[in-house]
């Protein structure tokens, strides 16, 4: 009898124990007290290709069910079919990618390679590299302006603006900012190109019909102010700040900081579900700050331990799904998965 109930205790800590290395590797659930809440959670971890290095930028088409993303460690750019999450394929040979941006209606997806300190156009449809340009001494976030049919790519060594002609594939200017570049956006409203300058606590505003700098907005607060996402309805545009843990609310109508929300953990890419009124930040600390975007105030959701790593996001706002490309040290790296469910 006691030898028996020994074995039963045995079992029993087991299988504790066992509960218990799952909790441990599950991201941790959304904290948030409000009745209601739509919780984030994970849905699945799909693989990935490659080293467990680091991943960067993403950019997603929507209307082809892809999804770009910058693996920078290995030097290469990744495609998911966002639709069954399989890798549809890998373009090699792009030094130090950072960022990447897909534009459908060109049928291209431009990377900056940092290594090599260029831009590499890729065709969407084949996955090869078909030009590559010059572009300063540090090539990070990526912006398009249709109407000029001009790319814009934040040189953050340069302290400049890099102006590509897509129908060319040249570059046709370099606008000085006098300080290091950030990332850099096109607000369809105005349709004037912003780029954050993190070293003078600064956004910038060009005009892409002459290239000129159109305005520089101070930024009381802010140090280290890179991430940059605009909302063009609302007209926002929001500002991470790497040095500061800060998360910055512009309003784009008069131009000044509206709030100044803390984000620990050093914030880096934004994204936005503009369906659920969510915003998305991610930080190198691994954990997803969640913002409910009103018209008048951007109120915290909650905040949630996605892994290690996970500094850059993209969600798909018809699925609401959200990616977190994560490179699991020692491990094969994977692509999670997580959706708002109430």
């Amino acid at each position: 009898m006691a030898t028996s109930l020994l074995a039963l205790s045995r079992r029993v800590i087991c299988a504790i124990l066992g509960m218990l290395m799952l909790m441990a590797a599950a991201p941790l659930p959304s904290r948030s007290a409000e009745p209601g809440h739509i919780a984030l959670q994970q849905v699945q971890d799909y693989p990935l290709p490659g080293r467990a290095t680091r991943w960067d930028y993403m950019s997603l088409d929507a209307s082809r069910n892809r999804l770009f993303i910058a693996h920078l460690g290995d030097s290469a750019v990744v495609v998911i079919d966002t639709k069954d999450k399989s890798v549809v394929g890998t373009i090699a040979g792009v030094s130090d990618v950072h960022g990447v941006l897909v534009i459908p209606e060109l049928g291209r997806a431009y990377a900056s390679a940092t290594g090599s300190n260029e831009v590499v156009a890729i065709d969407t449809a084949s996955l090869q590299i078909i030009a590559r340009m010059p572009a300063g001494k540090y090539p990070d976030g990526l912006a398009y302006a249709p109407d000029m049919h001009k790319l814009y790519v934040s040189d953050e060594y340069g302290k400049a603006e890099t102006v590509i002609d897509v129908r060319s594939n040249r570059r046709v200017k370099t606008i000085p900012l006098g300080g290091e570049a950030g990332n850099t956006q096109y607000d369809p409203v105005s349709r004037h190109i912003f780029v954050n300058v993190q070293t003078s606590a600064e956004l910038i505003e060009i005009d892409p019909a002459t290239d000129s700098v159109m305005q520089r907005i101070r930024l009381p607060g802010a140090a280290g102010n890179h991430g940059l996402l605009i909302e063009p309805f609302l007209r926002l545009a929001f500002i991470a700040c790497e040095g500061n843990g800060k998360l910055l609310v512009l309003d784009l109508r008069t131009k000044k900081p509206r709030q100044a929300l803390d984000v620990g953990g050093s914030p880096d890419v934004l994204a936005y579900d503009p369906g659920l009124g969510m915003l998305y930040v991610a930080t190198e600390a691994g954990i997803l700050y969640r913002f409910r975007v009103g018209p008048n105030e951007v109120v915290k959701a909650d905040e949630v331990r996605v892994g290690s790593n996970a500094h850059t996001v993209a969600v798909n706002p018809d699925t609401h799904e959200v990616f977190l490309p994560l490179k699991q040290k020692g491990k094969q790296p994977v692509l999670r998965v997580m959706r708002p469910k109430p």
